[in-house]
């Protein structure tokens, strides 16, 4: 049963008797069962509609597998340079827990003792098929769609620990949505504008055609070292612009601060930051 915030009940007998469509349990079966062109056929059948703000939105992935995230992936983040002359060749990765992810509007829950609270804006994908050392050439074929990540970091603690997993693994350090947007709506991913603004002002204003490592070739390496599997997120790095990134060290997020991402064609999601005890 879907219900709205009004109380309107929209049951899933209501929605298979009008479509004539077996509705999966989870948005991820439906992503990987190829229900998605079944449902466009069917669309016209249906007598209801809603308001998105009529509900609440979850994550759009719950049951990932893993969450592999890439740094120094953007050509106008300058932290590449810590490699040298040359920006990485190969994926630099780390691993984020799925206990991390909300939804696009809901709150980030930060510990107060957690002293640098830091967002990145991200390009994400999930993968639809199991794979394996997969050529280049077939890597998007292995893209379910895509989705706006929001990697948020505790910079104290990734600068204390010397990796990154517990600065960026805390619950509620992983906003994300607005939906999934499939892969066949989206030809070019590396070709999108990216923005982040906290409290309307504008901090990072970018695009993925700015990718290091474009989305083919990061699939292709990370099917060399490891299975990736339906409902795996590779979320692809973050433009220059974070807190991190100023110098001055007052651009780090504040309780009740509003934080949006923005990615075109994706959509947008806005989380307000509490510290809590």
């Amino acid at each position: 049963m879907i219900v709205s915030r009004e109380g309107k009940a929209i049951t899933r007998d209501e929605i298979a008797r009008e479509t004539g469509l077996s509705l999966p349990m989870s948005l991820e079966q439906f992503l990987f069962g190829e229900y998605v062109q079944k449902v466009k056929d069917s669309l016209n059948r249906l007598s209801f509609g809603h308001e998105l703000n009529e509900f609440k939105i979850l994550p759009p992935i719950m049951e990932s597998f893993k969450i592999i995230c890439l740094a120094f992936n953007y050509i106008d983040q300058p932290s590449w340079l810590r490699f040298g002359k040359n920006p990485p060749k190969e994926p630099v990765i780390y691993m984020k827990p799925r206990t991390s992810l909300i939804g696009p509007v809901d709150d980030i829950l930060c510990p107060k003792f957690v002293k640098q609270l830091d967002y990145e804006g991200e390009l994400a994908l999930v993968i639809n098929k199991k794979c394996r050392n997969v050529a280049e050439k077939d890597a998007l074929n292995f893209v379910a769609g895509y989705f706006i990540l929001n990697d948020v970091s505790a910079r104290d603690l990734q600068f204390t620990d010397k990796q990154y997993t517990r600065a960026k693994g805390f619950d509620t350090f992983g906003p994300c949505g607005p939906w999934v947007t499939t892969s066949e709506d989206i030809p070019d991913p590396c070709n999108l504008h990216i923005t982040t603004k906290v409290n309307g002002e504008i901090r990072q204003d970018s695009s993925t055609k700015n990718l290091i490592l474009k989305i083919d070739i990061i699939i292709r390496n990370l099917s060399k070292v490891m299975t990736l599997e339906p409902g795996d997120i590779i979320s692809t790095g973050t433009p220059s612009g974070t807190a991190l990134s100023f110098s001055s060290g007052l651009k780090y997020l504040k309780h009740n601060d509003v934080v949006e991402v923005e990615i075109e064609k994706l959509g947008k999601i806005t989380n307000s930051v509490l510290f809590v005890d």
